[in-house]
């Protein structure tokens, strides 16, 4: 057979197909101009090579449309092979010029028709364009399918069973509008309520189907619909963006080749997202968005505005919802929660007077600090840095704080007592309860310095709140004349059984601060001792420097 070819096409470097002259050239306008520049080169005795680079479908879309040469100009249309072939006529330059009823005749004639087709015909000629999908595209063919892929969703969009043909006898693929109001993608952008707008509910039957389109494909949708970017609108476009952008993260191989792509769909969806808000989005839901746009790649413009757009509604989120994986080899991202604290705040700074939101942020973050104290990549500064994000008002007890702070210390006990003093300034001794104070007063970790000062702050609070208490007591009845026998008498029987309590607290704090002067008085005569000894620079100092170190101080109580 090969004796009787007298024309050898190289497809793509890669394949080689032994083919007549007359059969092949009889159909196709290119390769008829190709075959006579070659016989002007070349000798009659040789057979004719020619070369065909970026074929469309390489060797496989030649045989058919070699096939359709050699069957004289009949092949069987589907909609797998339609787009190869129509791209391959259209390459070949396969016109009625050449021949009557040709390649590319009957392909338009096929796709003209394609409104009649079934959700799942659409969907497998839309697909069976990705191995050419620079050619599809260029020759118009992939965006009309798009138009008609979106067309089925339209028609039917409670279920798919009801997807066939929807077209009308005269309509043609021309007709088919790219806008996303003609598509029916624009009127329900706002109609949606909130409840189904959260994450894996409300799921439209087609999301599920298009996951299995590549995201060149995905892009090219978007940008027919007008809905690409900036310029996404569209809650069901953006709600179906994130389903498929959560599919994607679960085939690293297709997330990792196809990232550039997955970006810009993220930033899409993040713009879809923003559009609509906390009208749409509950704060959970905001947090779920974000797991799966950083996943795949966000652009620093879209990350601050949805970081916004969860900052103005901390106050209804969750521990859980906080708990996000770091990319900086720790274990939370502590960056994150720390910019959604500041958006926060610089939102409430407006108020006069702490809000409930503002202490209901506060009760928040202590938990936090709390869940992420035991992580030892967590570094002194990011945890001083989350504790100080709120401004003091924000909490009107410091027990969380303490708490967390110890466990921090706990965590880390190779921290200097410099270290140690600068995280405790995240207290306000003031705020810490009686038990709190108490505890940290005995904490072996805490540095001394700082006991006495929180114990100092709980006397001074004391000695504060009784005589306010007594002048409350005053103006409580301002048009009263009891003598000050009368007075001083009905006082004592309210101390008999009131302020037992206060005298047994009073006899603990002195009982403390005695304590603390004799452990102020231990660190004098140590530091005493530890600089004749450093003079001296002797063995026997040394030996004795280590002995003083090591004895025992007195504990506070």
């Amino acid at each position: 057979m090969n004796e009787l070819c007298d024309l050898k096409v190289h497809i793509n470097g890669h394949h080689t197909l032994h083919l007549h002259q007359s059969v092949m050239c009889a159909f196709s306008g290119r390769l008829r101009t190709m075959v006579k520049q070659e016989k002007k080169k070349a000798s009659r005795k040789e057979a004719l090579s020619i070369r065909l680079a970026d074929f469309p479908g390489g060797a496989e879309g030649f045989e058919l449309v070699a096939r359709f040469c050699y069957n004289n100009g009949r092949i069987l249309l589907c909609p797998s092979n339609l787009p190869l072939l129509h791209c391959a006529a259209v390459f070949l330059e396969m016109t009625e010029e050449v021949c009557a009823c040709n390649l590319l005749a009957q392909a338009e004639a096929f796709v003209n028709g394609l409104y009649y087709w079934t959700w799942a015909d659409v969907l497998t000629a839309v697909k069976s364009c990705e191995p050419f999908a620079a050619a599809a595209d260029a020759s118009g063919l992939l965006e009309r399918l798009i138009s008609a892929l979106f067309s089925k969703i339209t028609a039917s969009p409670e279920t798919p069973t009801a997807v066939a043909a929807v077209g009308t006898p005269n309509r043609s693929s021309s007709s088919c509008s790219s806008s996303p109001d003609t598509v029916g993608f624009g009127r329900s952008s706002s109609t949606k309520t909130p409840e189904s707008m959260r994450p894996c509910v409300g799921r439209e039957w087609w999301f599920d189907d298009m996951t299995s389109l590549s995201p060149q494909t995905i892009e090219k949708a978007m940008r027919v619909l007008g809905c690409y970017g900036i310029e996404n609108k569209n809650l069901i476009l953006t709600r179906f963006l994130l389903h498929y952008l959560r599919a994607a993260t679960r085939r690293p191989a297709m997330a990792l080749c196809k990232e550039g792509t997955l970006a810009g769909l993220a930033d899409t969806a993040v713009h879809g997202v923003a559009l609509v808000g906390g009208t749409a989005f509950s704060c959970r839901g905001l947090f779920w968005v974000l797991r799966i746009v950083s996943a795949v790649g966000l652009s620093k413009e879209c990350r601050h505005k949805l970081e916004r757009l969860m900052g103005l509604m901390l106050d209804h989120a969750t521990l859980d919802d906080l708990l996000v994986s770091g990319d900086d080899g720790g274990v939370y991202d502590v960056n994150l929660v720390m910019r959604l604290v500041r958006v926060f705040v610089g939102s409430e700074e407006e108020a006069d007077a702490p809000s409930q939101r503002m202490r209901k942020v506060g009760r928040l973050i202590d938990k936090y600090l709390g869940e992420i104290s035991p992580d030892h990549s967590l570094k002194v500064s990011k945890f001083l840095a989350v504790a100080k994000s709120l401004p003091d008002s924000a909490r009107d007890c410091y027990d969380g704080v303490y708490r967390a702070l110890d466990i921090y210390l706990e965590s880390h006990p190779a921290l200097s007592l410099e270290e140690r003093t600068a995280l405790c300034r995240c207290l306000n001794y003031e705020k810490l309860t009686l038990e709190a104070c108490k505890d940290l007063a005995k904490n072996r970790r805490i540095p001394p310095g700082v006991a006495v000062q929180a114990l100092a702050s709980q006397q001074c609070k004391l000695q504060i709140s009784k005589p306010a208490a007594t002048a409350k007591d005053g103006r409580a009845n301002p048009s009263s004349r009891t003598p000050r026998r009368a007075r001083t008498r009905s006082a004592s029987v309210d101390l008999d059984g009131g302020s037992d309590e206060k005298e047994l607290l009073r006899l603990n704090l002195q009982r403390m601060q005695s304590r603390v002067v004799e452990l102020e008085r231990a660190c004098k005569e140590m530091k005493g001792q530890m600089s004749k000894m450093a003079k001296g620079k002797s063995s026997l100092g040394a030996a004795s420097c280590h002995q003083t170190g090591g004895r025992g101080l007195p504990r506070l109580c």
